[in-house]
C-alpha cells in the first residue's frame, strides 16, 4: 500500500518585508540537513520569496536531486473564516473586516490545497514530498488530517522551519507522524514566529 509523505514546515524566519533573515537562512540549512537522508521526491514551496528562499536554502542539503517548484496553493491565506457565533472572543478583532468575498476565495485556496496534497499517492510507489509553507496553511492540512470541524485550525500554530508529518495511504484516515517538531533547531532557533513567552 503506498504512502504520500509529507513533510511540511513554515519558512525561516523573516524580516519586516518578508525577505529571510540570517536567523532564517540558517534555520533552513538545519531543515534541510535534518532532511537529507529521506527520499524526498519534490519540494514545492509557496510564491511568497520567504518560502521560495527557505526551499533552495534545504535544498543545498538535498543535492539538488529532487524536484523544486512554486505551488500556488501553499500560497499565506486565511482558509476558513467561521460565523461569527462560532468565532473564539479572542479571534474576533482578527476577522474584522474580511469581506464575503475575501473569505470566499480563502476558503476556494484551503480546498484546492487539501485536493493536491492531502490525498495518497496515485501509483504503487511511496512519495517523499517536502510543503514550504505558512503557519495557516499547515494548520488547515493538520485540521483537515484529525478530520476536525473547519474552525479548528485557528487553535494551531508552526514555528519557523518546525517540522510536521502527514502521512496518507488509500483506505485509511491519513495519520500526524509529528507536530510542530523542533528538534533540528538549536535552543536559540526555536520558537520564532511566536509571541516572546518563557518556553521549554
Amino acid at each position: 500500500m503506498a504512502t504520500r509523505y509529507l513533510y511540511i514546515a513554515r519558512h525561516g524566519a523573516a524580516d519586516a518585508f518578508g525577505e529571510l533573515t540570517g536567523t532564517g537562512r540558517e534555520q533552513a540549512r538545519l531543515l534541510g540537513k535534518r532532511l537529507a537522508p529521506l527520499p524526498i521526491t519534490a519540494v514545492w514551496h509557496s510564491p511568497l520569496p520567504r518560502a521560495a528562499a527557505t526551499a533552495r536554502e534545504l535544498d543545498l542539503f538535498l543535492g539538488g536531486s529532487p524536484r523544486l517548484a512554486e505551488a500556488p496553493e501553499l500560497i499565506d491565506h486565511v482558509p476558513y473564516v467561521p460565523p461569527i457565533g462560532d468565532t473564539p472572543p479572542s479571534w474576533v478583532p482578527f476577522f474584522d473586516g474580511y469581506d464575503a468575498a475575501e473569505a470566499a476565495a480563502g476558503n476556494s485556496t484551503a480546498r484546492a490545497l487539501t485536493a493536491r496534497f492531502a490525498t495518497p499517492p496515485d501509483g504503487e510507489d511511496d512519495t517523499h514530498e517536502v510543503l514550504i509553507t505558512h503557519a495557516y496553511p499547515i494548520a488547515w492540512l493538520v485540521r483537515d488530517a484529525l478530520d476536525a470541524p473547519p474552525v479548528q485550525w485557528l487553535g494551531l500554530s508552526s514555528a519557523n522551519t518546525a517540522l510536521t508529518v502527514i502521512e496518507h495511504r488509500p483506505a485509511t484516515p491519513p495519520s500526524i507522524a509529528m507536530f510542530n517538531d523542533m528538534s533540528h533547531l538549536p535552543p536559540q532557533l526555536r520558537w520564532t514566529g511566536f509571541p516572546d513567552a518563557t518556553r521549554a
